[in-house]
């Protein structure tokens, strides 16, 4: 029977040539895969695939007329805008123009309905009323206008002689007569008294 020999330790282990070529490859192979060739990418189940990265490219700068080829064309586009922008603009000036114009309205309407008061007011006190009160004893005058609606006191205190309402005045309560002289005083202002 013929012998097989078992093979000799030097048999069973490669060469180191052998080996380092090995090595040589594999770097090559992970070098070359650095410098954007195919990746392998390992890929889960039910996960997305990998979108490959797109080279970046640098486009030359724009020269002149293209810029000026750009801005004619959009010149039209921009007026239409800054148009807008201007409308835009005086249709909230007038909203503002329109409330003001209202609130103007309004000051008219109360100063003409101050203004209507104050004619009635004086109208109150009937030349007729004025004589009997001018007739009367001031410490008496007094004591009847302190009783008299505040309005016609001091509508016919005016009416009277200042010398004769100053009487009656010092003739009356502290506070009837404070109240008579701020009616008198705000009635004979000219000023609108908002």
């Amino acid at each position: 029977m013929p012998m097989i020999s078992s093979p000799s330790s030097h048999e069973r282990r490669p060469p180191r040539a052998i080996l380092l070529a090995a090595a040589a490859l594999a770097a090559m192979a992970v070098s070359g895969n650095a410098h954007g060739e195919d990746v392998v990418r390992q890929v889960l189940p039910g996960a997305q695939p990998a979108v490959a990265p797109q080279q970046l490219t640098r486009e030359k700068a724009p020269d002149q007329s293209e810029i000026e080829r750009f801005c004619s064309n959009i010149a039209d586009a921009a007026r239409d805008r800054r148009y807008a922008l201007q409308a835009e603009e005086l249709k909230q000036l007038q909203a503002g123009i329109d409330e003001r114009m209202k609130a103007l309205d309004a000051k008219k309407a109360e100063y003409e309905t101050w203004l209507k008061r104050r004619e009635v007011f004086l109208a109150r006190a009937e030349d007729g009323v004025v004589k009997i009160y001018a007739g009367m004893k001031p410490d008496a005058a007094a004591e009847r206008l302190a009783i008299v609606n505040a309005d016609l006191a001091a509508a016919i205190l005016m009416k009277l002689d200042s010398r004769k309402a100053s009487v009656i005045l010092n003739e009356m309560d502290q506070k009837a007569a404070a109240t008579l002289t701020g009616i008198m005083a705000s009635a004979a202002r000219r000023v609108d008294p908002s």
